[in-house]
């Protein structure tokens, strides 16, 4: 999720219904040696509407990820509810530096790193594991019961191994496995695309809470409809046509106050989420991927906005997913 959840998009999820918004990774040597690097405030910046936020360090020398802790609570205060140790990352620039998911292959560090950072941290301390490094060492039981005694207090899980990178299907039983064996909060994760996933997660795992990643991505109703499906029972209807455009140009408004004129190239890949599979979709893509300042850019979603309205499907998400995709 990294270029993915910055805080503009993070405000829109938090609206929209989510319990808890989480940084970007952030590298906790990087901050150590460029504290006040654009890219360093910029990922610890927070929206009003998501405070407080988790923040997630991840990095495998634990002086230096306890002193960063330390650093960030000291600095944004009320802003940040939690440190989170990410050691579920599978990208390999990562764990070429022992970082991410290789801390799985080493528990007693990982252990150390959980325990300096909680000693440090005046707020909660949580760990994002996966269900183990590969096939043949699956062990996230007995990681997680190691990260409680080291002083984690919660545990976010992901039913696939580091191999598996997103391939595959996540497998839930893992989840149910570390919620049976630790006493801390379990969170699931993987393959949650809908509402219904979300309360299938809930029973299936017996998990305190549930981590939408790519599911959220051009669409952050799923908390919404997450929310309704679990409170009553009843399933919202989808967001129309016109809700999904005037999100992608609120977000872009967001993300252009954020980060300048780099937004309009951020914007493409979250275009293209918001816009999948409605008509016309793949010219005003293509429209988008072209544009070179926010104006442009509002002014092609306006003009996309205006076309499915002369099409008859702007206020009708079932309309939208009968009609299908033209270019």
């Amino acid at each position: 999720m990294a270029g993915v959840t910055e805080a503009p998009f993070r405000a829109i999820c938090k609206r929209e219904g989510a319990g808890l918004t989480y940084t970007e990774m952030i590298s906790a040597t990087g901050l150590h040696y460029n504290p006040d690097s654009r890219v360093s405030r910029a990922l610890l910046t927070f929206a009003a509407e998501e405070r407080p936020c988790a923040v997630q360090l991840f990095g495998a020398d634990p002086e230096i990820l306890a002193d960063r802790a330390a650093f960030v609570v000291e600095r944004h205060d009320a802003d940040v509810a939690l440190i989170d140790i990410n050691m579920g990352c599978p990208v390999t620039k990562v764990v070429s530096k022992g970082e991410g998911s290789a801390l799985m292959n080493d528990v007693a560090l990982a252990s150390e790193i959980v325990s300096r950072v909680a000693e440090r941290s005046t707020v909660p301390v949580t760990v994002k594991i996966r269900k183990g490094w590969d096939d043949d060492s699956v062990n996230a039981v007995e990681f997680a019961r190691a990260m409680e005694a080291a002083g984690a207090k919660a545990i976010a899980v992901h039913g696939r191994t580091r191999d598996a990178f997103y391939t595959g299907k996540a497998d839930w039983e893992i989840i149910a496995q570390v919620k049976a064996a630790v006493g801390v909060p379990v969170i699931g994760t993987g393959d949650v695309f809908s509402a219904d996933d979300v309360v299938a997660m809930l029973e299936r795992t017996g998990a305190d809470a549930v981590m939408v990643a790519r599911g959220a991505q051009g669409n952050p109703w799923i908390f919404r409809e997450a929310r309704a499906l679990i409170d009553t029972g009843r399933r919202l209807p989808r967001p129309t046509a016109l809700e999904r455009i005037d999100t992608a140009r609120a977000h872009a408004r967001g993300l252009l106050d954020y980060a300048g004129e780099r937004a309009v190239v951020r914007m493409r890949k979250h275009v293209a989420w918001y816009l999948a599979e409605m008509p016309g979709a793949t010219r005003a893509r293509g429209a988008v991927n072209e544009c070179t300042s926010f104006e442009e850019l509002d002014r092609l979603l306006t003009e996309y906005r205006d076309y499915l309205g002369s099409r008859g499907v702007l206020g009708d998400a079932a309309q939208i997913e009968a009609s299908g995709q033209v270019s």
